[in-house]
């Protein structure tokens, strides 16, 4: 490989054959040029990477190809090696992310007033067009409406949103789609073969992952993969460069979960946080791995039989119910939602790690509580770690998120709620009484009673029930004396805690001690606000 040839440019496709999906495309464009029914403008878009330009190139060339207009450019003529290599005088490429104003695009159309100079035609290739402005898109229009015949515009765009409707109407419009990882893997595995670099499969498939549906990505990523390895592109490699999870933790976590075994899911989440690993990337990780178990149940065939992790998948698929697996996923995609308003990233996984513990079914609820030893030993947080909030011990934590058999704790379900407003406030303010086929009891405590009387509230809540559990639920509110906390008091209370820390943080801090021995400052103890 050319030590000045990176892997997008060396295998960027040069003829329509070469191209790696966007077959809706191909098959359009191909058809037109067969046939001499060309349009004077089109349209591409799609996200970035997903061959927008590419195709206008290739569909450059074949309208100049010396061998006439066709859909199988030669390759070998003048026009296309100038093309190939971005020598071609009648093409013309405009950035419009820098070439904004009406001036640029002025100048550009009244150089298309004139004839070409060596091809069969001018083409015009403006990329990200939404980028124009409005008076720029208003000169542009005028040329849409009267193109001279030896003008072919060809416009690409990721935010066709915000092109005017009077440009897209005169355009014809084909929307390319993002790759999916197994032809983005497929193609990366035959550019190592062709490039005669050794790798691991699970490498490769890490990287069509990370590329999000752009093979220009994919390819930039396999660039950096192969600058980091020593003559092998290897998955350990390559997850530390993408600082990807180590999918080994999660599926011991699923292992945990499916033995209801909260000692060992949070011991999982603390090895995870003594080696920095990001709880924020781990949930959409988590959920990644129950999606593909979900297809694993469903469509078994989906798994690839080459797949490094299939033997696995196919077992957790088999350990977990199908609604098991939907209520997993549901519950980490919500755990990644609401990451940032957790005291910290270790507070908010492992509280959606014990979410799946408390809604999973009351049997192995159950063993859950009784897998529990009164005090262990919890690893110190790593050095770029905040540092975390106080925490009740592990025997306390684990029997407050998973209950009595048939109970979920009402704080847990509060949070799942689609709820607002009035209604979250009734619902903050109240604790589970009884929980039964049907039917749902809150106790409220006398001097919130205020709340019971807001009907409207009520309904919501009502209503919000019945939509999580999909079923008619009756809701019943009933007064009475507060013995356990409600959602409202440990909120408050989980405040005050952060407040008081964010205070002895500030009263410790080097500089702010030096500040006050020095200029002989006091702190504004309200001034004070903890970090959310």
């Amino acid at each position: 490989m050319s030590a000045t040839t990176v892997l997008a440019r060396k295998w960027r496709p040069k003829t329509f054959a070469q191209l790696a999906g966007q077959e809706h495309v191909v098959k359009a464009l191909s058809n037109a040029l067969a046939q001499n029914r060309l349009h004077h403008a089109y349209l591409f878009t799609g996200t970035r990477g997903v061959g927008k330009t590419t195709i206008a190139r290739i569909f450059a060339k074949s309208l100049n190809c010396a061998t006439g207009v066709t859909a199988t450019p030669c390759g070998e003529c003048s026009a296309c090696r100038e093309i190939d290599s971005g020598r071609f005088v009648d093409l013309i490429e405009l950035d419009a992310a820098s070439n904004t104003q009406v001036d640029s695009m002025r100048e550009l159309l009244e150089s298309a007033l004139y004839a070409p100079t060596s091809g069969r035609f001018k083409v015009y290739i403006i990329d990200e067009v939404h980028m124009l402005s409005k008076s720029a898109f208003n000169a542009m229009l005028k040329t849409l409406e009267e193109p001279p015949g030896h003008v072919k515009f060809i416009l690409a765009t990721t935010d066709p949103q915000k092109i005017p409707v009077t440009v897209l109407s005169r355009c014809l419009q084909f929307n390319l789609k993002q790759l999916p990882p197994t032809l983005i893997a497929a193609h990366l595995q035959h550019v190592l073969e062709q490039e005669q670099i050794a790798f691991e499969a699970g490498a490769v498939a890490l990287i069509a992952r990370a590329a999000q549906g752009s093979m220009r990505d994919a390819l930039s990523l396999m660039d950096q993969a192969i600058a980091f390895s020593d003559a092998k592109v290897e998955e350990m490699v390559v997850r530390t460069m993408l600082g990807a999870i180590d999918q080994s933790y999660l599926f011991d976590l699923l292992d945990a979960l499916r033995g209801q075994n909260g000692v060992a899911l949070l011991e999982i989440a603390d090895s995870m946080a003594a080696r920095s690993v990001s709880f924020d990337a781990a949930l959409p990780e988590l959920a990644t791995l129950l999606h593909r178990i979900a297809l694993a149940q469903t469509v078994p065939q989906a798994i690839a039989e080459d797949e490094p992790e299939r033997a696995r998948l196919l077992e957790l698929s088999q350990a977990f119910t199908a609604e098991d697996v939907q209520l997993c996923y549901q519950i980490a995609i919500h755990g990644r939602d609401e990451i940032d308003l957790a005291p910290d990233e270790y507070a908010g996984f492992t509280m959606t790690l014990l979410r799946m513990l408390a809604f999973a079914p009351a049997k192995g609820a159950q063993r859950a509580v009784m897998a529990v030893p009164p005090a262990p030993v919890r690893a110190a947080p790593p050095a770029n770690q905040p540092e975390r909030l106080p925490e009740a011990p592990l025997a306390a934590r684990a029997t407050t998120e998973v209950v009595s058999p048939g109970r979920p704790d009402w704080g847990v379900l509060l949070a799942q709620l689609n709820v607002q407003g009035m209604a979250q406030q009734l619902a903050k303010h109240c604790v589970l009484e009884s929980f039964s086929d049907g039917q749902v009891t809150l106790r409220l405590s006398q001097d919130q009673r205020h709340f019971q009387t807001n009907k409207m509230a009520t309904d919501k809540l009502q209503a919000a029930l019945s939509d999580y559990f999909a079923k008619p639920v009756r809701l019943n509110i009933v007064l009475g004396k507060d013995e356990a906390a409600t959602p409202a008091v440990i909120e408050q209370q989980v405040k005050q805690l952060r407040q008081q820390q964010a205070g002895d943080s500030i009263a410790q801090d080097g500089f702010v001690r030096a500040a006050q021995a020095e200029l002989d400052a006091s702190l504004m103890a309200d001034s004070i606000e903890p970090i959310q």
